[in-house]
């Protein structure tokens, strides 16, 4: 196997995409997902349903959560007028559009943005009046609480709805020959984080003697590139959630140049 290959550590359900979009630039990865998504029972995702007319705002906190949530539209329901979708990420506005939510609903961070995050989405959404409005937070196992908090500080009601669950993976045959691959040749592979909580997954995943420090990786936030450091890596690069930037990162890790990329 070519030394340095990416590691994409992203969901299932999003890793074809991601691949095809990482080999448009070049670049081979393969697929190890630190993070089993599955759906819920779907109750909160009706309840969400029933409170999106009255809600001035929709969050979502990733294309998952885009995915888990119209998947319990009913018939003939579409995205109400005046209601926002706010996101983060291009994957999650991407999802929205194709879910049928209006471009011009949809609230994310600018293009030219440091970082996709609560704080950079926050400036988009700061100037408007929040007192006495519904916000809904579509998510998994928790997400968003910072925006959260600054919402409700505003005067909004922020509501939290799990329409889907996170949990550690479940590797398959394919996925476990190359999880051990990995760990008897750290150095021949680099990590791509997109999850603070999948590189915690991969520490309790890990024999207690694994030694990340003989490896690399590259880091969607400064979260997770702090969450990298902590479980032993020292090869740490940062990159925007965008195939162009991971691929300089990628190629910049090749020659030891470890700095943040922005496409």
């Amino acid at each position: 196997m070519e030394a340095g290959t990416l590691v994409l550590t992203r969901p299932r359900q999003q890793a074809g995409e991601w691949i095809e979009r990482l080999a448009a630039q070049g670049l081979a990865a393969r697929s190890l997902p630190l993070i089993d998504v599955t759906a819920a029972d779907g109750g909160d995702a009706a309840k969400a349903w029933s409170s999106l007319p009255g809600a001035a705002l929709a969050v979502f906190v990733s294309p998952n959560a885009v995915e888990h949530f119209f998947a319990h539209r009913s018939a003939g329901a579409s995205w109400p007028a005046g209601t926002l979708a706010a996101c983060v990420g291009p994957g999650s506005a991407r999802a929205l559009r194709e879910a049928g939510v209006p471009a011009g609903a949809i609230v994310q961070p600018p293009a030219d943005a440091p970082s996709l995050d609560s704080e950079h989405l926050w400036p988009q959404l700061a100037d408007l009046d929040w007192q006495g409005r519904q916000v809904l937070l579509l998510r998994g196992n928790g997400g968003r609480e910072w925006l959260a908090e600054r919402l409700r500080e505003r005067g909004a009601t922020a509501t939290p709805f799990s329409v889907y669950r996170r949990g550690p993976p479940r590797f398959d045959v394919q996925e476990q020959a190359l999880f051990e691959a990995i760990l008897a040749a750290p150095r021949d592979y680099v990590w791509l984080f997109s999850s603070a909580e999948g590189v915690g997954h991969l520490g309790d995943l890990a024999p207690a003697a694994a030694d990340w420090s003989q490896g690399a990786c590259i880091c969607t936030h400064e979260r997770i590139a702090a969450a990298a450091r902590g479980l032993g890596f020292t090869a740490v690069a940062s990159a925007r959630p965008d195939a162009a930037a991971v691929a300089q990162a990628f190629r910049a890790l090749q020659k030891g140049d470890l700095q943040s990329f922005s496409p």
